[in-house]
């Protein structure tokens, strides 16, 4: 080979050298890289969970059975709450306004006045009562029809039974206030002291449910934590190695919080299961009950919702059982 085709081959392996020298030089992984591997990182962390869990079944089950007890109980409540109102008729027919009408009113007023207080907005029903039915329906439930019969006239007026949208005493007067003004309505009355009453059975059980919420949950939170304390006894000299080699405290958090999770979800899955049992358990002796006098009431199950909420929230709880129990002890992980 010649001088000059030495030099040439020279010129292109430094040319090809110099070519390579001038690619840009990669700082580090890509976006694609970080991303499968933080996927990959949580997978692990899942599985991880997931088997420990299933190599102690028993515990596991019991751990669940009594979250979903302390989050079936408050969401039970409410549930009956709500059958309960629907047994006994709306709550708003509790605090019907009756309007009785000017005996000399025409027969034309009341269905008038039935249509223009059906429109207002915070009226749900109105329905009018004519003479005529309120003296049959009082004979019927008085007992003295033959004495009604005798009278030379119809003594009793029309009437207009106003079903209000909202039970709130300032709201209840204020409408019969204004229904009272009305023309052609001699008197409207209102069983205020009942309507006290009923608001604040219904602010008692609402208060009741609320506190009662609190207490289980909290109780919940400390099974959760006590029971991820737990795990994080059996692994602790496993955990210190992992510190020790560079282990971030999230990644020694991780699989703690998919464990709470998990269990938030079994917890949520079983609360569903005892709160559909227990109210198909008690339907059957309330349609006993109601067909005793002559209803076909029955219970309703659980919305599927309430109960998708219910599973949410059993996990978001199980979630932040898990994390507080791992915040109060990683500090006392350090390798030693």
């Amino acid at each position: 080979m010649s001088e000059t085709q030495r030099n040439t081959k020279a010129a292109e392996r430094v040319g090809a050298v110099k070519a390579k020298a001038d690619k840009p030089i990669s700082d580090g992984p890509d976006f694609t890289t970080l991303l499968h591997a933080w996927l990959e990182s949580h997978r692990a962390s899942l599985v991880d969970s997931l088997r420990r869990l299933a190599r102690q079944p028993i515990g596991s089950f019991f751990t669940c059975l009594v979250m979903a007890i302390a989050l079936s109980l408050p969401m039970g409540l409410s549930l009956l709450l709500d059958n309960v109102e629907r047994l006994g008729g709306s709550w708003q027919r509790a605090a019907q306004i009756s309007l009785y009408l000017k005996l000399d009113a025409s027969e034309s007023v009341g269905p008038s006045l039935r249509d223009e207080i059906a429109g207002m907005p915070d009226v749900s029903e109105a329905e009018f009562i004519s003479r005529a039915e309120a003296l049959s329906e009082f004979e019927q439930q008085s007992g003295i029809g033959e004495a009604l019969r005798d009278l030379p006239e119809n003594p009793l007026p029309g009437v207009i039974v106003v079903t209000p949208k909202e039970v709130d005493k300032a709201a209840l007067e204020a409408l019969r206030q204004r229904l009272s003004e009305l023309s052609g309505v001699q008197q409207a009355q209102l069983d205020m002291q009942w309507v006290e009453r009923l608001t604040a059975i219904l602010k008692l059980g609402q208060h009741f449910v609320f506190g009662l919420s609190l207490l289980l949950i909290l109780a919940l939170l400390l099974v959760v934590g006590n029971t991820i304390r737990l795990h994080i006894e059996n692994r602790r000299s496993e955990i210190e190695v992992i510190k020790l080699v560079g282990g971030t405290d999230g990644y020694v958090r991780r699989p703690f919080l998919y464990m709470g999770a998990i269990y938030g979800v079994g917890a949520g899955v079983l609360a569903w299961a005892v709160l559909a049992f227990g109210l198909d358990w008690l339907n059957d002796a309330v349609v006993r009950l109601a067909g005793l006098y002559g209803s076909d009431f029955a219970l309703g199950g659980v919305p599927v919702e309430q109960g998708c909420y219910l599973l949410l929230g059993a996990v978001f709880l199980g979630y932040i059982g898990a994390w507080l129990a791992v915040a109060r002890h990683l500090s006392e992980l350090a390798p030693r």
